[in-house]
């Protein structure tokens, strides 16, 4: 298996795996697949060019065998350069259970750590106990009461973090 960076070119990819990952787990996104389909080429390739280019974001493949299967984002805050958070974590059903998303996660911890990041944040859906399991064992603790996952939503989000055990650079 093979985690990396997502090349600028490979937005149709990108759009393939997040649009798969919606379908297969709505109640664990922000997003939705409608809201995300709705989208056109030059909005998935602009998001994806931008990410894979900026320092402070990080768009992750996920290959077995040059087979996508599975994503993840991260992106250091705007406003708090000591803080990154990540999101989009999905793995191809075919290939749960066989450490990718372990591999996602510890890719982009090891990120945040490069850029002198202290605390990395994510929120996780309780109706996905695997995915909670995947967090805790990465060391990732409860950070604060559920919330929305979205906007209306009765599903619920618990926030959680991560502290790195390293101080920023100085600057």
């Amino acid at each position: 298996m093979t985690v990396r960076r997502f090349e600028a070119s490979e937005w149709r990819t990108y759009r393939e795996l997040r649009l798969h990952a919606l379908a297969d787990s709505p109640d664990a996104f922000g997003s939705t697949y409608e809201r995300e389909a709705a989208r056109d080429d030059t909005d998935w390739e602009t998001r994806l060019r931008e990410g894979a280019r900026d320092e402070a974001q990080l768009p992750l493949i996920a290959l077995v065998d040059e087979t996508p299967v599975g994503l993840a984002w991260g992106r250091r805050d705007g406003h708090d350069h000591t803080l990154a958070h990540l999101f989009q974590v999905w793995v191809a059903p075919s290939h749960r259970g066989q450490h990718v998303g372990q591999q996602l996660t510890a890719a982009m911890i090891a990120w945040a750590r490069e850029l002198g990041v202290r605390i990395v944040r994510l929120g996780v859906t309780p109706s996905h106990p695997a995915a909670m399991r995947l967090y805790q064992r990465a060391g990732f603790v409860d950070a604060g009461p559920s919330e929305p996952l979205r906007p209306g939503s009765l599903i619920q989000s618990q926030p959680m973090e991560l502290g790195l055990d390293h101080p920023a650079p100085s600057a």
